[in-house]
């Protein structure tokens, strides 16, 4: 019989910065995604790296199509870009010649980044990875999923992309069964998961989270793409990759409550998230003593 995992209650510190940290030292962050086609869609990975930025991400690359690159280097001035071609190194080559700690896979993604080119980068990264959206939907086309290091990578679907990903597998709304349908999948590839909606559920299929904070007015357009680039931003800090999901999921939607309290939640959208995770890692942040 699989044993319950364990609940998780507390949420993590934000991790610790030395005052004379560089920017090489507090996270190195490739971005993978971005195209402009008949479907454009630049604003995905900017939106997630600029949240990666704003959780105390040091450096920053966006790998990208040479279409998409100019537009996403606007939207993303903190980050650098790199144009990706399926005739010059892959992916795996490229995160270790930035010296990235955290490859983020999917926001935007074009098809030019193929399952074999994704399947390529999870057989040889060695650090953590995140693939949500697009990136996972790829997989779920392709019907496989191999990684070398499964137990560094964290998958954040929503539940269409986990039914996609999972053939045959029924989710109903009710908590129970969101929380069962992400251990279950955790328990299938040993990745932590992040099953995002109202009460995102965060669980590695030992341990499990179920988040409090955030609101409908959450439900937009690229609200997942800064997810992703919080959770990255986490990651390169050296948290572990439960801490780092737990404490991303929570930010995140304290931002978007910061954010509707400002705003409205009809008002609210994903670049004004941005905004107000400042805001929300200030009341996480412990007070200094006088």
């Amino acid at each position: 019989m699989t044993k319950e995992p364990v609940r998780i209650a507390a949420i993590p510190s934000l991790p610790e910065r030395a005052d004379d940290a560089h920017k090489g030292e507090v996270g190195r962050i490739l971005i993978i995604g971005g195209r402009m086609n008949e479907c454009g869609m630049v604003g995905a990975p900017a939106l997630a790296a600029n949240a990666a930025l704003r959780v105390g991400a040091g450096l920053l690359q966006i790998l990208t199509t040479a279409e998409a690159q100019p537009t996403i280097a606007r939207l993303a001035p903190c980050a650098t870009t790199r144009r990706f071609s399926p005739e010059g190194p892959p992916p795996s080559t490229i995160a270790v010649e930035f010296g990235a700690d955290v490859v983020a896979l999917g926001p935007g993604l074009d098809p030019a980044f193929s399952a074999d080119v994704i399947l390529e980068l999870l057989k040889d990264y060695s650090g953590s990875g995140g693939i949500d959206a697009d990136g996972l939907n790829t997989l779920a086309a392709a019907g496989r999923w191999e990684a070398s290091w499964p137990h560094q990578v964290v998958l954040t679907p929503h539940p269409g992309e986990l039914k996609r990903l999972v053939r045959g597998l029924k989710i109903d709304t009710n908590l129970e069964d969101r929380e069962r349908a992400a251990t279950d999948l955790a328990l299938r590839t040993q990745a932590a998961v992040v099953l995002k909606g109202a009460g995102t559920v965060v669980t590695d299929g030992e341990r499990l989270y179920v988040n409090q904070t955030g609101n409908s007015g959450m439900a937009t357009a690229g609200s997942g793409d800064v997810l992703t680039g919080i959770i990255a931003g986490l990651l390169g800090q050296q948290m572990s990759r439960v801490d780092a999901t737990v404490l991303g999921v929570y930010l995140h939607g304290l931002a978007g409550d910061i954010g509707a309290e400002e705003l409205g939640r009809l008002s609210l959208m994903a670049w004004d998230l941005l905004d107000f995770i400042p805001e929300a890692i200030l009341e996480l942040e412990p007070e200094e003593s006088e």
